[in-house]
């Protein structure tokens, strides 16, 4: 049988391999997906365990997206943008990597229907979910998009990857002078419970507040952004099963149906 698993530390949490099953009986494909701990220092020998028991592909999660994308012999271009990889695929001795988190946070915003073409769309944060979707989000062509962090120069980094696009980087500070029809948080913010640096106009300037993060109840931007009166108040729950799909997609050729196994997820959350 297929093997394939989900390697992060922790990963008593992940939901991937409900998700995958899923997909799996959806779509008449014979796999076997766990989750798997993976200690600090063991991560490649995991890698190399599973390509050995038949694997052939692997998802991965915190602490490993980055020692995922020095392990691949080939890389995609949006995984080489953003410096990560969150999927592997096994094939002819070679380990190849993806990233699939900016198609999970596109297609998620379109089933919403949020209009991305020609809007104003501000991402806080620089850290590795920022960078895992930029290249998805300017592909839809929005008017502008505006990286927002506290240390500038990280912010910049990203910018200076996408030459003649419309991204620009500010500090949390700037936003202040500015609007936005779209506003995703990619910061951590949402797992501590803290509220962003961010004000309460630019929050109500916009028509949808996103936060990649998902649980049992709404993140504290997302409470901030519903009492401001925003129209649509989106959790990172879509994101999730949406990347997992493309994972699904790049591994077995086939798409599954996101919305039976997002209905099963909100309900087992609740």
């Amino acid at each position: 049988m297929d093997q394939y698993r989900v390697f992060g530390n922790p990963i008593a949490q992940s939901k991937s391999p409900f998700i995958h099953q899923q997909f799996a009986t959806q779509t008449e494909q014979i796999i076997n997906y766990q989750s798997e701990l993976v200690d600090l220092d063991k991560f490649e020998l995991a890698v190399s365990e599973l390509i050995a028991d038949n694997g052939k592909g692997a998802n991965v999660t915190a602490p490993f997206k980055e020692q995922a994308f020095i392990l691949c012999d080939e890389l995609s271009e949006r995984a080489k943008l953003a410096g990560a990889v969150n999927t592997l695929i096994f094939s002819n001795g070679a380990i190849y990597g993806d990233t699939t988190d900016g198609v999970g946070l596109v297609s998620d915003l379109l089933r919403h229907q949020i209009q991305l073409q020609k809007s104003k769309i501000l991402l806080l944060g620089a850290g590795g979910a920022a960078k895992g979707v930029v290249q998805a989000l300017l592909e839809q062509s929005p008017t502008s998009l505006t990286i927002a962090n506290r240390t500038l120069s990280k912010a910049q980094a990203i910018v200076s990857q996408y030459p003649d696009q419309a991204i620009h980087a500010v500090t949390f500070t700037d936003t202040e002078q500015l609007s936005f029809d779209i506003i995703i948080n990619a910061t951590s913010a949402g797992l501590s419970g803290e509220s962003l640096p961010i004000s309460n106009a630019t929050i109500k300037s916009a028509v949808a507040c996103y936060d990649m993060v998902y649980g049992k109840h709404p993140t504290a931007f997302l409470i901030q952004a519903k009492t401001l009166g925003v129209k649509h108040i989106i959790d990172g729950l879509g994101m999730l099963v949406g990347q997992a799909a493309e994972s699904f997609k790049l591994w077995r050729g086939v798409s599954p149906d996101i919305e039976p196994v997002l209905i099963s997820l909100r309900t087992q959350l609740k």
